[in-house]
């Protein structure tokens, strides 16, 4: 089925899933998909891009699984413009009540000469001829002009009719490279509107990258041209300088709806909580000066605009932080609170989550509530987050010693408790104390890896507040990427390593080699 948007509604096609998970670091396993496309479908987003199936078994999995899950929005796949592509997309993709095939070809003189190597009549007749293929497997087709922005607008336009009349329903026009302007991106939506016959009958769509810092802007500039479909991702991530931000989009066309005079089907207050899944998933945290969900978003310490913000909260807030999911207080929990009070937070938060998890998450709140006197929301996100993250088997992390000397190798002894329910103890020397807690780890486990990357972020406030550690680590020349939480930073990332080679000995005793999700190709639009 087609999917067409009225005058005034904006369709939201989310690519977190493709175009984000491109970004160096930003690999997904298929739990960790299933579980963005989850929070997605909670955040009421019209489109879900799950994928590229054709750049690994493991992306066609992944796909093939969100689009199994039937969450609700339509769930669409990326296919270059061969059979092969698309029957993969169709394969992965139909077992959603709603899906979509999308196909590109790149169209600019650049990359026509330099990567195609094709004549213009060539590369309208391979897009005509997908269309017309993935027609016959959906009714639902997107097509889109690779490098649109920097191609001819006559020849744009000629590409565009011919995607129309070949059946396309949705027409994107990418912003590849993120080389264009808002005034200029103006001008190319209203040529097409003048000089394409048919193109209100289709949903005219709008993909931007932010290599100058304007994809937001352009986006908005597509949609008061007549574009009705915004491509983005959360907190923006995507290749080089990442996407169009879902959230900074969606915000502006609230936040200004007197101008816009246009709204979007997104429960804005399940922006931070899905911003919050997908940093952490991904180990990219926005700035703390990033619009809508970063720290200091609705943060004011200028004595002029606190005296502002006490007389009246509009002098120097356009939006609410609860419209955004931001809670107005940040309710203290400690030792004493019970299941009910932690149940209550957690939903208060915005994450819903059943009834093993929230036992499973309650459980590490006690742990938690022992260590420090005040457990913040920050922290409660944090355990929500990572509840079980580093305890899937085979080995699970009893205890963690470190001692270090100035001038001197430091010393880690870890303990491991077994699926079996055996110990094991190894110590081991090292330059400081994460190197010395890593080789013991990897001594315990017989994993080899090289770590390539530790990054730690605060989960809340104070001395005592938790780490959030990120690892990156290498493991049979594949990188893969774990994480932990715990008010020892140390500890936080032996949890984080932990996770990994816990993957990958359940990955051995599979017989794989890879994680599902990893991608060998990957493609721009």
């Amino acid at each position: 089925m087609s999917v067409q948007s009225s005058a005034k509604q904006i369709r939201i096609f989310d690519t977190t899933l493709r175009d984000g998970e491109q970004a160096p670091g930003c690999s997904m396993t298929v739990g960790e998909k299933l579980r963005v496309a989850k929070a997605l479908s909670e955040l009421k987003v019209d489109i879900i891009e799950a994928g590229f199936p054709a750049a690994s078994p493991g992306d066609f999995e992944s796909v093939k699984a969100i689009a199994d899950r039937n969450f609700g929005p339509v769930i669409c796949g990326l296919a270059r413009c061969n059979a092969a592509d698309i029957e993969k997309v169709h394969a992965a993709v139909k077992g959603a009540d709603n899906h979509r095939i999308h196909v590109f070809v790149a169209t600019s003189a650049i990359h026509r000469e330099h990567k195609l190597k094709m004549a213009k009549e060539e590369i309208i007749k391979s897009a005509v001829g997908a269309i017309q293929m993935a027609r016959e497997l959906c009714d639902d087709v997107e097509f889109s002009p690779e490098d649109a922005s920097r191609t001819e607008l006559s020849y744009l336009a000629e590409v565009v009719s011919a995607a129309i009349e070949a059946g396309a329903t949705t027409v994107n026009i990418p912003d590849t490279v993120g080389y264009t302007v808002p005034a200029e991106f103006d001008r190319l939506f209203c040529y097409l509107q003048e000089h394409v016959a048919r193109i209100n009958e289709i949903t005219l769509s709008v993909h931007c990258h932010n290599d100058l810092g304007m994809a937001v802007a352009n986006s908005l500039a597509a949609v008061i041209a007549g574009a009705r479909q915004i491509e983005c991702t959360i907190n923006g991530i995507g290749e080089r300088a990442g996407n169009c931000s879902l959230e900074e989009a969606v915000m502006a066309i609230k936040t200004r709806a007197e101008f816009f005079e246009l709204e979007t089907g997104i429960d804005t207050t399940r922006l931070y909580p899905t911003s919050r899944l997908v940093s952490n998933i991904t180990g990219m945290h926005p700035p703390r000066n990033k619009a809508i969900v970063g720290e200091n978003a609705f943060a004011h310490e200028a004595g002029i605009h606190q005296h502002g913000m006490l007389q009246h909260a509009s002098t120097y807030e356009i939006m609410r932080p609860e419209d955004v999911g931001l809670s107005k207080s940040n309710l203290v929990l400690g030792k004493h609170s019970g299941r009910h009070a932690f149940r209550d937070r957690v939903a208060e938060l915005g994450f819903d989550i059943d009834e093993f998890e929230t036992n499973r998450a309650f459980q590490e709140f006690k742990k938690l509530a022992d260590k420090k006197k005040d457990v913040y929301d920050g922290d409660i996100e944090s355990i929500i987050m990572n509840a079980g993250s580093g305890s899937l088997g085979p080995w699970t992390l009893k205890s963690l010693e470190v001692q270090t000397h100035t001038d001197e190798p430091a010393t880690a002894t870890v303990i491991l408790i077994g699926e079996d329910g055996n110990e094991i103890s190894e110590s081991a020397l090292g330059d400081g104390p994460v190197a010395a807690a890593f080789q013991a780890l990897q001594s315990a486990t017989g994993v080899d890896m090289v770590l390539r990357n530790f990054e730690l972020h605060s989960a809340s406030m104070g001395e005592d507040a938790q780490g959030e550690v990120t690892v990156t680590v290498e493991i049979d020349q594949k990188s893969f990427r774990g994480r932990g939480a715990s008010v020892d930073i140390v500890e936080a990332g032996c949890r984080a390593c932990l996770e990994v080679m816990n993957r990958t000995l359940r990955r051995r005793s599979r017989g794989e080699d890879s994680d599902a999700g990893g991608q060998s190709a990957h493609a721009t639009i």
